[in-house]
């Protein structure tokens, strides 16, 4: 059976889906993109800005399902441009003890919702 996981703390979803579903011990986040969840606008104009704010939501997340970074096991980050890679992986790094961070893929992409510059997926497991 599944758990729908969702929190004011991150932006509602703009689609027929939700925040998160948690199966049995493995929590499935939904890409989270660089909205703010209080005013319902976007972080845009600087790459790292936009990609605190995708981990944060996440955060928000992550917390309502009772888990933290160190329960991530897989991310996914999907980037409108390669170029910014460096600047996106110097936040996210923030995030993660480099000995423990999950895995991972980065992948540039031609648009994304709201034709943002980022968005990032997690799995995390109890």
């Amino acid at each position: 059976m599944k758990t729908i996981i969702n929190t004011p703390k991150a932006p509602a979803p703009i689609g027929p889906y939700n925040q998160a579903v948690l199966v049995k011990d493995t929590l499935y986040i939904s890409g989270q993109i660089p909205i703010d969840p209080e005013s319902g606008t976007l972080v845009e104009g600087n790459i790292k800005k936009e990609t605190h704010q995708s981990m944060e939501n996440l955060k928000a997340i992550l917390t309502e399902a009772g888990m933290t970074f160190e329960n991530v096991i897989k991310t996914s980050i999907f980037i409108k441009d390669m170029h910014q890679f460096s600047e996106i992986n110097e936040v996210y790094a923030n995030y993660f003890d480099a000995e423990t961070a999950p895995a991972r893929e980065t992948v540039e992409v031609a648009n994304l919702p709201k034709f943002v510059n980022v968005e990032i997926s997690m799995i995390a497991v109890k």
